[in-house]
């Protein structure tokens, strides 16, 4: 579908607007109908949320967007409180001029826009009027300045055309003069930054507006320090191997090698101000969102109409389904293995499924090395499958890179993929994996079965292929459908794209089990199918807990007891993992993910609930259309949707716009 085909049947708006041009540069026909005062003010919005969203447009590409963006990636933002109330008035005056305009006079994707941006503008109006979250947002203060960073470097020009990072780790040249003189630009922002972020944060313990003590430790302490390492240390260094030895290289790499001592000092001093600004014994818990806002954000973000307490039941039904069927499996592997193990209750199913997993985590990696490898090699065959099944039309050039985790990231993230910014040619998605530092008990967890599902949800045809896809329709998506309004991954986030990428990420996991002839689990062994069902189960899990804990129906420990017992089979895991290392590392990984969800609410609920939207959209068209559905015309004709929740274009799909 064309959904930037919106320009005016009159293009004097446009022209009022200065947007004409650029539109047409991007190869966007004129639109029939009257969607023009539509395209203008979203036009209008998208542009000015990059310039006041920096980290925001280095993540899109925005310097390839509009030429008023092009030094865009040398800045931070603006968290001062009198531009914060600037941004205010400017969404409040987008919001009057969206609401007049007559949803009836504009075509079918124009509405979907429509809609989209009034979701946005009332999520990011009530973020820094009722919540506050410049006070305590203190995980965005100190991932936005290094993702900033680390974005940059992502989307910058490869100078001989191939991956800035090999995967046998070598590097290449990379980035232009310009590009690196605007990283220097924002290292030389960091101090400021702070600085405000302290005035914030302090205005926040005034007004009794305090973050989770986890926060404050683990994003806040920790993660300034792991700041400091990292443009102390690790910047400097990647960056002498990307600048290489060109005539600017000297010059730019000692520029950049004092600001980013001066940010590294900034980030211990921010540490130290954290530690005496909040209260190391507060034992309050301060991450539950609350029912009545819960539910705002469910309605308004993703387009949902459930009650909580159906929703929290829900995630409880969800959970049992996707056990029953990882034990039927289970017990297959076990029988083949030769395991004599009991299945006659739930108690022992359990226990013999993680008897199984145990079983397989025998065939484990002997180190990190041999870890990445082995991903590796997954994706490669899950390629290879989606090939062998015309899955989809896959390039033969078609590539995965598998990066380490950047240190500063490793306390919440796995494995996790960012892609290359959509408006820019420069750039190669990012499959990150975090190393266990070859801790014998961390491996074992990651054993060869295990690695499939992971490999697909992140590589292909999971977010990689996902993400590539809709980059090479770019001019089919409405720049809207894009923007990640509050921040891209942090508590200050929406989470509205969530929906479609964390959907289709475990959609794609579900996708590759459709059995083949000779083979019942689709692409996956039995074994393999184990871990991809225990995939389910853990978004099933998230769907429970995430409501559980930000509306108080669950405590963050009886949230971490819920999780080992439903996702790692091991009840009472807590109170054995001081002696047994297998337990230790199950309790960590899960007060890990429990800790994340409690800093994103809502975040959790989108795998599950997104791709359950999109079997329910793929099985109401195959419905309608019977014997003239087409699987692979469907998967394409959604990705070209964007990132945003199937519920804002469910009617327009099923109508067949967009074809």
């Amino acid at each position: 579908m064309n959904r930037r085909h919106f320009l005016h049947r009159s293009s004097q708006a446009a022209l009022a607007a200065g947007l004409l041009p650029h539109l047409a540069g991007c190869g966007k026909p004129a639109a029939t109908g009257d969607d023009g005062p539509l395209v203008a003010l979203r036009e209008r919005y998208f542009l000015r949320a990059l310039e006041l969203n920096p980290v925001t447009a280095t993540y899109l590409g925005g310097d390839g967007y509009h030429p008023s963006l092009l030094r865009i990636n040398g800045r931070l933002r603006d968290w001062r409180p009198d531009a914060i109330e600037a941004e205010r008035r400017f969404y409040q005056e987008i919001a009057r001029d969206l609401k007049a305009l007559d949803p009836a006079t504009l075509s079918p994707q124009a509405r979907i826009d429509q809609a989209v941006l009034g979701a946005q503008l009332a999520f990011l109006l009530r973020q820094s009027g009722e919540w506050r979250m410049q006070e305590r947002a203190i995980d965005t203060y100190v991932s936005e300045p290094f993702r900033g960073v680390d974005w940059q470097i992502q989307g910058m020009t490869e100078l001989d055309g191939s991956a800035a990072r090999r995967q046998d780790g070598s590097t290449v040249m990379l980035g232009t003069e310009l590009e690196w003189q605007l990283v220097i630009e924002r290292l030389r922002a960091i101090p400021v930054y702070l600085e405000t972020a302290r005035a914030n944060l302090q205005a926040g313990v005034k007004r009794g507006n305090l973050p989770d003590r986890r926060m404050v430790e683990r994003d806040g302490v920790n993660g300034s320090k792991a700041n400091a390492e990292y443009f102390r240390k690790s910047l400097p260094e990647s960056a002498a191997a990307f600048l290489g030895d060109r005539p600017f290289a000297g010059p730019t790499l000692a520029e950049l090698g004092t600001a980013a001592r001066t940010a590294a000092d900034a980030w211990e001093s921010f540490a130290g101000f954290l530690l005496q600004t909040y209260d190391a014994g507060d034992a309050t818990d301060r991450f539950a969102l609350g029912e009545a806002e819960y539910t705002w954000r469910v309605q308004n973000c993703f387009r949902l109409d459930r009650n909580l307490e159906d929703l929290f039941a829900y995630g409880a039904e969800q959970t049992a389904f996707y056990e029953k069927r990882l034990f039927q499996v289970a017990e297959e592997v076990a029988r083949d293995a030769g395991l004599a193990l009991s299945w006659g209750s739930d108690a022992a199913r359990r226990a013999s499924s993680r008897a199984v997993m145990e079983h397989l985590s025998k065939d484990s990696p002997k180190d990190d090395d041999e870890l990445f490898q082995w991903y590796r090699e997954a994706g490669e065959r899950a390629v290879a499958w989606g090939r062998k099944q015309g899955l989809f039309d896959i390039p033969d050039d078609y590539r995965l890179e598998i990066m380490p985790t950047p240190p500063v990231l490793r306390s919440t993230i796995d494995a996790v993929y960012y892609p290359a910014p959509p408006f820019k040619q420069a750039g190669v998605g990012r499959f990150y994996l975090t190393p266990t530092g070859n801790d014998p008990a961390a491996l074992r967890l990651n054993n060869r079965a295990s690695v499939a599902d992971t490999a697909i949800h992140e590589g292909f045809p999971g977010h990689d292929w996902h993400f590539k896809y809709m980059t090479e329709h770019k001019d089919q998506i409405s720049p809207l459908r894009w923007f990640t309004p509050g921040a891209v991954e942090d508590s200050s986030a929406m989470w509205q794209d969530s929906m479609a990428t964390e959907g289709w990420g475990l959609y794609s996991e579900e996708l590759m089990a459709d059995p083949a002839p000779g083979r019942p689990h689709g692409f996956y062994t039995a074994a393999e199918r184990i871990y991809e069902l225990q995939g389910q189960l853990l978004r099933a899990v998230r769907v429970r807990v995430d409501v559980g804990i930000h509306t108080r129906r669950m405590s963050f420990d009886e949230a971490v007891d819920y999780y080992t017992e439903h996702v790692a089979f091991y009840p009472g895991a807590v109170a054995a993992a001081a002696k047994d290392p297998t337990a230790r590392a199950i309790v960590e990984g899960a007060q890990r993910a429990i800790y994340r969800y409690s800093k994103w609410p809502t975040q959790a609920i989108t795998y599950n609930l997104g791709k359950n939207a999109i079997i329910e959209l793929r099985e109401a068209l195959r419905q309608k259309q019977g014997d003239q559905f087409n699987a692979r015309e469907f998967h394409e004709r959604l990705m070209r949707m964007g990132t945003i929740p199937a519920g804002y274009f469910r009617e327009s799909l099923l109508e067949g716009e967009g074809r």
